[in-house]
This record gives C-alpha cells, structure tokens and sequence, in this order.
C-alpha cells in the first residue's frame, strides 16, 4: 500500500509541476492582447512550422501576432510539422514531455481540429503588415472571394531553398508595389496588409485569438499540382 501512495503522490506531483511557469516562460503563448493593427517593425525571424527543408517563418511582427494555430485540410497541400509545444494539448501529452524532458521552444500554437496539420493560421488583428514567410519569387496574385465577396487575395511564393514546392498565403491585402515575379526575402519584404476576413466568415482561431480570430492563412503545395487547386 505505501508503494502504491508513493506512485500517486509521485504522479500528482509531475501532473502539477507539468502546467508550471518554465515551460510558458522557454516556449512563450502568442497571444499578444493587440488591439490595433501592427506596422511599425517586420518581424523578427521566429520559425513557426518546417516541411522537409523549408522553414516557414512568422509574416507578423511578434508583437502583432494574437495567437497560432493549426488544422486540416480539404484540398492537396502538404502537412506541417509545427514548431514549439501545443499549448492545448492534453494532461498525459504534457506529463509524458515533462517526465522525458521534451519541452519544445518557440511559440505556443493550438491545434484547431482534428486530422493531418496542413494549415497555418497566424492571428493578427486586420490592417497589420504581413511580411513574407520565406526567400524566394512572387509566382501569383489572385483575389480571394468569399461567399461572393473579394476579401483580399491569395499570394503564392516560391521558396528559393524548395522550388519544386509554393508557399500560400490567403487573408491578404496586398502591398499595392508587390507584383509577380518580385523576390521576396523573409521577414523584410512586405507583402500586404491582413484583411478583416472575421467578418464574412467564422474563423477557428477566434476560440483562442482576438479580433474575431482575424489570421494569415499559409498552406504549402507541390507547386505541379497547385493548379488544380481552386
């Protein structure tokens, strides 16, 4: 009997000590309380998600970014491997990373749904800059409608360090001097401006973000299939 009260004290003990302060303080929330737009400083370089080499870094300025997120999708993009811990993960996810010591750093992101992490929402409030993801060359612009209405456009990108791939970036106003066949370095060449999309459409983000939820939506593609993408 007392081994087994020992096992449970031991148990509770890592239970608690798993949603302590360190681990928020190596691997901050995005959650910044912002309630205006952001357009003072491009972002530092933070990377948020990886797919085989290519690194995909934060297009908001930190302090603009109100939270971050993944979820699935319908279409053929390919799956991305976040950077950092899932800050909604569950209770025996985090006890097992605390008891094998395998805290991640970077920042906090929520898993939005269930199935494969094809999409990356990065939440900031509408009218903040949006800066390019990776290096490479603007190969689209096309507008984004949704249910009826143009809300923005839909750049592509593709990556110098991944040819064979496209970067997506949807819920962007785009910079009136950006056209096609510009190249773009990350975190210093401005794309555009995030559109208020929150407002025609409900976000998933907004469970976690404020703003409506309001994000930059980045998927990537083998860029020979991405024109039978819609």
């Amino acid at each position: 009997m007392l081994a087994v009260a020992v096992t449970v004290l031991a148990v509770v003990t890592l239970a608690v000590t798993a949603f302590g302060n360190d681990r928020s303080s190596s691997s901050p929330l995005a959650g910044a309380p912002a309630s205006a737009p952001v357009t003072s400083a491009p972002p530092e370089p933070q990377v948020l998600a990886t797919v085989g080499n290519l690194r995909i870094q934060s297009p908001v300025a930190q302090g603009g970014v109100t939270a971050v997120g993944f979820h699935s999708s319908a279409d053929g993009s390919l799956t991305l491997q976040p950077v950092g811990p899932q800050a909604n993960e569950g209770l025996l996810a985090r006890l097992w990373q605390r008891i094998t010591g395998s805290t991640r750093r970077g920042f906090a992101w929520y898993q939005l749904e269930g199935g494969a992490l094809r999409t990356l929402d990065v939440g900031a409030v509408a009218g903040t800059d949006v800066y390019s993801p990776v290096d490479g060359t603007v190969v689209s612009i096309r507008e984004q409608v949704i249910s009826g209405r143009t809300m923005g456009s839909q750049i592509e990108l593709q990556p110098s360090s991944a040819p064979s791939l496209v970067v997506t970036l949807d819920n962007v106003s785009p910079d009136p001097a950006l056209s096609v066949g510009a190249n773009v370095a990350a975190g210093s060449s401005k794309l555009g401006s995030v559109v208020n999309v929150a407002s025609v459409e409900k976000q998933a983000l907004a469970a976690y973000a404020p703003d409506r939820g309001n994000n930059v939506a980045i998927e990537v593609f083998p860029s020979a299939t991405l024109d039978d993408v819609p």
